[in-house]
């Protein structure tokens, strides 16, 4: 990941189409680690199993949406889920009720604490972080950061259990 050191506009990183996308950082462009195999198909995974009990579970998932955390800073996780219906906005203003971040091996451990404490300070409850190449994945709430050892990703109110092999296949 790198960060392009020319200072852009909140208007131009609104108007302009990245590929992939990037986090806007007070003014700096932070490229997202993606597009390999492994971390893709985290992701996909996720997303369907998510998808699947978008009815039972009452929530919408999202994959790769910028999320304005503050005024003057945009995060796109990988996926993140709202509760109720279908977003009516385009750029989410409100806090997801969960984000989760897919490691790829170039992400820093600060770059990526950086992201969970903007989305905590954004209001979102729920961080899930997973690591594909090690199998392994930690919880982050507000108040503490447990690693998942009984291979389930939880939430609570509302609870949702997803195991964690149905992600990492």
């Amino acid at each position: 990941m790198s960060a392009v050191s020319n200072l852009v506009s909140v208007e131009e990183y609104l108007h302009t189409l990245y590929r992939p996308d990037c986090d806007y950082v007070d003014g700096v462009l932070e490229e997202r680690n993606v597009g390999e195999v492994t971390h893709t198909m985290a992701q996909q995974d996720l997303v369907a199993y998510l998808r699947d009990r978008r009815a039972l579970w009452n929530m919408w998932v999202l994959q790769e949406t910028r999320v304005q955390v503050l005024p003057t800073r945009y995060r796109v996780p990988d996926v993140c889920v709202v509760l109720g219906g279908r977003p009516h906005e385009e750029i989410l203003t409100k806090p997801p009720f969960l984000c989760v971040e897919i490691l790829s091996p170039e992400d820093r451990v600060i770059r990526m604490q950086d992201r969970i404490d903007d989305y905590f300070r954004f209001g979102v409850r729920w961080v899930w972080l997973i690591d594909p190449q090690t199998r392994r994945a930690w919880i982050h709430t507000q108040d503490e950061i447990r690693e998942v050892r009984d291979g389930l990703l939880r939430t609570a109110d509302p609870e949702w259990i997803v195991p964690l092999n149905e992600v990492l296949g």
